[in-house]
């Protein structure tokens, strides 16, 4: 008994290699639960911050007047409150919140185990939290305090830049651009691996690599666009009136 003991001792004791595990088959509603917080942190939340920082928060760096243009775009969209509500809000409670619970039930253990999956997995919990309370923080000051953008877009450049000129903010939104870009770019390939779109370890080391390099892209760009709102475009009026006067004169100019 003692050697039929022994002879299976090297079985249960492998090592674990590190990597990615795929999703497994759950029981109750924890499977559905998790399906459904990996999908919406592509779809819905994925797609906001890249409209946002990519394509909304890049047009800053043509002028407050560009800007204006876009931000009127998205007011003006049918059933607007309805979209904010259900595509982006609710997505981002529900993700923030149940990631706060997946991170309280989770060990990364990096002193035990020093991998580079588990440190990218405490490094994804971190910037998650992070990027919770900068979008939660962002939404609330641009939508719901001081001057209603989706009334007055003209105001939207000088808004943002009256906060990222208080260099307490504008630390506080450098490290949150970071953190939310990270999340997602590494989130992404997260999904892939864990949804089993990535098989094998080559295809998810090569993928690895193109999403470092979109989290390098959202950050350049976002970093671009806080710059330009901080230190470019000087003495744009709160009201957005020197915008409108300059394409008065440009109109006048062209007749």
């Amino acid at each position: 008994m003692a050697s039929a003991a022994s002879s299976t001792a090297p079985a249960v004791s492998k090592s674990v290699q590190p990597g990615v595990a795929p999703l497994r088959a759950g029981q109750g509603t924890s499977f559905f639960l998790r399906r459904l917080h990996s999908l919406t942190g592509i779809i819905p939340i994925g797609a906001f911050l890249f409209e946002h920082i990519l394509i909304s928060n890049s047009t800053a760096i043509s002028g407050p007047a560009a800007y204006a243009r876009q931000v009127s775009f998205l007011a003006n969209l049918p059933m607007v409150f309805f979209l904010e509500l259900f595509f982006i809000w609710i997505p981002i409670a529900f993700h923030g919140f149940y990631g706060f619970y997946i991170w309280y039930r989770g060990d990364a253990n990096t002193a035990s185990y020093p991998w580079s999956g588990n440190w990218m997995y405490t490094m994804q919990r971190w910037t998650g939290g992070i990027a919770f309370i900068y979008i939660g923080w962002h939404t609330y000051t641009m939508r719901f305090s001081g001057v209603d953008l989706h009334e007055n877009p003209a105001a939207s450049f000088s808004k943002v830049a009256a906060e990222v000129h208080n260099p307490w903010l504008m630390a506080f939104y450098v490290v949150g651009l970071i953190a939310a870009s990270w999340h997602f770019s590494y989130g992404i390939w997260l999904f892939c691996a864990k949804w089993g779109i990535t098989s094998g370890e080559r295809a998810r080391q090569g993928f690895l690599r193109v999403c470092i390099a979109f989290f390098l892209l959202l950050t350049a760009v976002g970093l671009t666009s806080l710059y330009t709102f901080r230190a470019r475009f000087q003495h744009v009026p709160a009201d957005g009136t020197m915008m409108e006067s300059r394409a008065q004169n440009s109109g006048r100019a062209v007749q």
